[in-house]
């Protein structure tokens, strides 16, 4: 019976000891190991990238606790410099552990190359929104003596005409020669005011008018971004072609 009763307790004794034991490794896994591996409740805020330059982004990011990738795949902007931050993945201001990746797509050093269209012939209102939803610009607009009124005669590059197809790059700028209409037919100046800037525009170019200056200065009897003069006035009389100065307000 004694030697019974004593080996039930030292039975009794080692299953503590492992109990024990286990609870300790279990304590020290959740609350020593596992948080020192994971960094559990270390969190950085994600910096904005956008428009840093590849080399300041890479160091401003090593600061923070963040590791980087760099996307296969870039963009273009031509209001960017090369190599400039244009995405990141996870998105400035995130909250996330320490030693995180983050993905940047870089600005490309060269724009690709696009085909110019055909301007020619086009009326001029309508330019504007071709190259801008193929990504060019629209430079200087000559006019020259033409009967065509707001009429596109030819379109350059760098002072040389393109024709339809030729390769520009994304982001160039092009100028446009554009007829006067000059003649003797009389038009009533369409009234203005009121009316916003591109719609403005948009009403003296398809009257057969010409834009002349726009002026911004502030004024309380229009809201901003809206016309409250013009010159000549509306309902006189003046020729094809005629330049139309506006007045903007801008409170």
């Amino acid at each position: 019976m004694n030697s019974f009763s004593s080996s039930f307790k030292k039975i009794l004794v080692n299953l503590l000891i492992v109990i024990g034991l286990t609870a300790l490794l279990g304590f020290l896994f959740l609350k020593v190991y596992l948080p020192f591996y994971t960094h559990h409740g270390e969190t950085v805020t994600v910096p904005d990238l956008s428009g840093y330059r590849f080399l300041e982004a890479s160091q401003l990011l090593k600061n923070t606790g963040l590791q980087y990738e760099v996307s296969v795949d870039s963009g273009f902007s031509a209001d960017l410099p090369a190599l400039a931050i244009l995405k990141q993945i996870p998105d400035a201001s995130s909250q996330v552990k320490t030693g995180r990746r983050v993905y940047l797509t870089l600005n490309a050093r060269n724009a690709p190359l696009l085909k110019m269209p055909n301007l020619v012939n086009m009326p001029l209102k309508n330019v504007q929104e071709i190259l801008s939803n193929i990504g060019l610009q629209r430079g200087d607009i000559v006019y020259v003596p033409d009967i065509g009124i707001n009429v596109v005669l030819d379109q350059r590059y760098r002072g040389v005409s393109v024709k339809e197809g030729f390769e520009i790059p994304k982001g160039a700028t092009i100028d446009l020669l554009v007829g006067d209409g000059m003649g003797n037919q009389l038009l009533f100046v369409p009234d203005l005011k009121g009316l916003e800037e591109e719609e403005a525009e948009f009403l003296i170019l398809g009257s057969g008018l010409r834009l002349g200056n726009k002026n911004y200065s502030s004024t309380d009897s229009v809201a901003s971004g809206r016309v409250f003069l013009q010159s000549p006035g509306p309902g006189m009389e003046v020729r094809t072609g005629e330049l139309i100065n506006i007045w903007i307000s801008k409170n």
